[in-house]
């Protein structure tokens, strides 16, 4: 017999373990519902066709079956579940850092406690509650604001200290212990099992599963899905979803019309221990030691750990050459620090009998986020794959949401920062996959700040002046594979430092960003913004103007040069985009979009087009740089540089003129700076970019300018109650709802997408409002800082959360935007929100647990203009004076 203690850990790779290849739960393998499908034709047709027989393929099909779907074949290339899912560690968590995926792992786990009952078999569900451990005080942070969103969304938790842990699991080592969050809900399965079950489940209900059947491609005519040729033959269908995990992205490309998948695999591990000589209390809860890198459950009597390297190890899989999972070499030297990790954590495991070092393929994505819904190119192929090591956890939920995707039309919840259509081709380099996953796996468990940023796959995308930008100091974030400056270090600064920090508190760009911010307000700042998307939609008649008003609430029906700031709604009149509209000429528009919506706006202007030659849309995102002239004296500078007077009389705002800026010809000028600052953006063709940049530089100097980031541009939008799409507004959010009826072209007759659902809104009363909340009593120097997330209390009773939040450096506090709710009425029934209730109320925002009172508003702070006008006229004195 083999003992931990019987062995130097340094030495631990030339120890030789018996290992199996086969599966390691106690459970049998997962066979195919219908018994062998060699002995079954493959249908010649179905409505649906699903390749993965894993947990994520089975829940589709069971979830599809169970909202009515007909006509659903469910195809596995090896054996049923035999995929990743038969490695899987088992444990279901709520330990999720976004709110959606938190609501996935719950669904997730009140689905597989009762697929029992509804099946018959054994799923190996236990309630075991897991323990999130911290060992310093910023981890103790990060846990208390996750146990804030758990609370807004109903999931019981409990913050402990480290003796309470010692009492729930005796072998857990408190000693370097600050506390723990207390997940009870949580509960470990038998994968196999679960997976099992709901093939069963599915197939009660008319799904066909066959397995030892390989998908070799997907056939597309005209945009669309309608077959996927098999190794036995042909099935036409209308859609397709590919939860082939491991081998999704070879999927994706295999087809001549190629899919966009972007993930990709590494070696997972994880040790399996003999019965322990004194078994754990049944029912001992799952540890999670993010900062030693593992978690550890009870199995079959003993221990099951594994955990997150520092140094991942990708793994290619072109070829689809494995048909099933197996388990793959060990590596004994790579595990040893999750080794040590772990006798730290549990010293009393040292006389612990191994029995088994598993090593698994995990596939991962660029953002750490599951990829799911349709893809942008193929109507009708879905996509539900990249689990990122929460496969268990998430399939339920997943399954579900994807499935009303394919049914309603949309999920019913906002899956935003799960949909697909989040990335595009440029993320699919297999360069660029192999080497962000590589940080993207330790980053699981790695502790995350506030606005941290990823380091691989950087420049990517970049403006032209990205290098001229860089020598002035540009410290930079990356949004959909596009460079952005966030602030500039002033000379002298350190460097380092700054790249360093990491704080849930006041951070070290605090003072940068005010002095930009201030320079925004009294003279004139310049923010590269060129990562906007930007299209341009034209035609020969009136068909551009049409497809606008109909996809847009405002109206769009404007002279030529004006500028309109419009949603683009659903039918329930939540928004898909928002967005400025420029009309260029009367059949030529220009649409400016947030950055990361370039694949969702293109496809969703795209679903909704005619197929009409005289109407074309073109994505010229490239073809221009954007800078942004924020403060009062931009007009001076512009005007020194055009000859052209920029007065509010003779520029009005939200308007947009063709114009040489210099040299340079052509520039698209627009009085608008997405703030409510002062100010123009610059839209301006590449070849020009710094020329133009250098020339403003130049002239802007007697002005007082300087560059700008994009923390400035958001400290400036929020206080101005700016509401971003992505942030404070998506898919489950209306113009009534936040205060932008206005924007809503109600007094014209004209049939917009969402028109129904917002008059209907009007008629019933709007049951949530955006607001805006100014932190009193709270102490910028020393306490936390609201970030996003946090819990939104009225006469103490849990309200809403927030959305976006930001320091204001002209009311000196910080301003949270979020939506808050009244409590049910009599009989339980959403209660409509007045003014008179958010008026009424006394407010605190929740932070990490910590309570802090709060001033809502549902108008920006009138004082902020008569301030700004203010200062205004003292910076001009001042400049007439010099």
């Amino acid at each position: 017999m083999l003992r931990w203690r019987s062995y130097n850990l340094r030495n631990v790779s030339h120890v030789q373990i018996e290992a199996t290849s086969e599966a390691i739960w106690t459970s049998p393998l997962c066979r195919t519902v219908t018994g062998d499908s060699q002995l079954f034709p493959l249908p010649s047709q179905a409505r649906v066709v699903i390749c993965g027989g894993g947990i994520v393929g089975t829940s589709v099909a069971y979830h599809l079956a169970k909202l009515g779907w007909t006509d659903i074949v469910l195809l596995e290339q090896g054996r049923l579940g035999a995929g990743t899912t038969r490695l899987c560690a088992g444990i279901i968590t709520v330990a999720k850092p976004i709110s959606i995926e938190c609501q996935m792992a719950n669904y997730s786990n009140s689905l597989y406690q009762q697929l029992e009952e509804e099946t018959g078999i054994k799923t190996g569900y236990v309630k075991t509650g897991s323990l999130c451990l911290a060992q310093n005080q910023d981890r103790f942070i990060s846990l208390k604001r996750l146990a804030s969103r758990l609370k807004v969304m109903g999931i019981s938790y409990n913050i402990i200290k480290p003796k309470e842990v010692a009492k729930l699991h005796p072998l857990v080592n408190i000693h370097d212990l600050v506390g723990a969050l207390h997940l009870p809900g949580d509960a470990v399965v038998s994968p196999p099992d679960v997976n099992h079950a709901l093939a069963v489940a599915a197939a009660g209900h008319g799904v066909q599963i066959l397995d030892r059947t390989s998908v070799q491609q997907v056939v597309v005519e005209k945009g669309h899905v309608t077959a996927v040729e098999t190794d036995r033959g042909t099935t036409e269908c209308e859609y397709f979803v590919n939860c082939a995990g491991q081998w999704a992205y070879e999927l994706g490309q295999a087809s001549e019309t190629k899919v966009s998948v972007p993930l990709h695999g590494c070696e997972h591990f994880y040790l399996l221990t003999k019965p322990l000589q004194e078994p754990l209390p049944p029912g001992s809860p799952v540890v999670i030691d993010m900062d030693g890198r593992i978690y550890v459950r009870p199995w079959q009597g003993g221990l099951l750990s594994g955990g997150f390297e520092k140094d991942p190890k990708p793994i290619f899989t072109e070829g689809r050459n494995q048909l099933e999972i197996q388990n793959m070499q060990e590596d004994w030297d790579h595990f040893e620090p999750m080794l040590s990790a772990l006798l730290r954590r549990m010293p009393s495991l040292e006389s612990a009998e191994i029995h088994q070092l598993v090593n698994c393929p995990e596939s991962f994505t660029p953002d750490m986020r599951c990829l799911m819904g349709e893809t942008p190119g193929v109507s009708g192929y879905y996509v539900l794959a990249g689990m990122n090591s929460s496969g268990l956890s998430f399939a339920g939920g997943a399954g579900k949401y994807l499935a009303e995707w394919m049914t309603y039309g949309y999920p019913t919840a906002n899956v935003w920062p799960l949909d697909i259509k989040r990335f595009g081709n440029l993320q699919s380099s297999r360069t660029f996959l192999r080497h962000r996953v590589m940080e993207v796996m330790p980053l699981l468990y790695e502790l995350k700040v506030p606005r941290w940023d990823f380091q691989t796959g950087r420049q990517l995308r970049t403006s032209p002046l990205y290098d001229r930008l860089d020598t002035q100091g540009a410290r930079w974030m990356e949004k959909h594979g596009f460079e952005r400056p966030k602030y500039f270090i002033p000379p002298g600064k350190d460097l380092l430092s700054l790249d360093q920090s990491k704080t849930f508190y006041k951070p070290d760009w605090f003072d940068i960003v005010g002095a930009e911010v201030k320079c925004c307000k009294e003279a004139v700042c310049v923010i590269d913004m060129s990562s906007f998307t930007k299209f341009e939609l034209t035609s020969t008649g009136d068909q551009a103007l049409e497809l606008l008003q109909h996809l847009c609430a405002n109206d769009l029906d404007v002279p030529v040069g004006h500028i309109v700031h419009t949603g683009m709604l659903n039918e329930r009149g939540g928004y898909e985009n928002d967005c400025s509209v420029v009309r260029l000429s009367k059949n030529s528009f220009f649409i400016i979009s947030p950055t990361d919506q370039q694949v969702h706006c293109w496809s969703w202007i795209k679903k909704h087009m005619p197929n009409d030659p005289h109407l074309h849309l073109e994505d010229v995102s490239w073809k221009y740089t954007a800078l942004n002239l924020i403060g009062p004296r931009a007009m001076d500078v512009l005007a020194e540089l055009s000859y052209v007077s920029m007065t509010p009389d003779r520029f009005p705002s939200m308007f947009c003129k063709e114009m040489s800026v210099g040299y340079a010809n052509g520039i698209r000028v627009m009085s608008m700076t997405h703030t409510g600052e002062p100010g123009f953006m610059l839209y301006i063709p590449i070849e020009y970019a710094l020329h133009v940049y250098n020339e403003v530089m130049s002239v802007g100097q007697k002005y007082g300018i300087r560059n700008a980031g994009y923390y400035a541009l958001r400290s400036l939008r929020i206080e101005k109650f700016f509401a971003f799409w992505g942030q404070d507004l998506h898919a489950f959010t209306t113009p009534l709802e936040c205060g932008r009826e206005f924007r809503v072209k109600f007094d014209k007759d004209t049939d917009f997408l969402g028109r129904e659902a917002l008059l209907q809104q009007r008629q019933d009363g709007v049951l949530r409002r955006f607001v805006m909340l100014v932190l009193e009593d709270h102490d910028t120097e020393l306490d936390l800082w609201p970030w996003w997330g946090e819990p939104i209390y009225r006469n103490n009773q849990l309200a809403g959360s927030t959305t976006s939040s930001a320091y204001s450096y002209t009311l000196m506090r910080h301003v949270c935007l979020g939506f808050v709710s009244p409590p049910p009425g009599p009989e339980g029934l959403p209660t409509p929100i007045t003014p008179d209730f958010i008026n009424r109320g006394d407010y605190e925002v929740d932070i990490a647990g910590q309570r802090y009172p709060a001033k809502a508003k549902l108008y920006p702070f009138s004082s902020l203009f008569t301030q700004q006008q203010r200062r205004k006229d003292d910076i001009e004195v001042n400049l007439q004076g010099k």
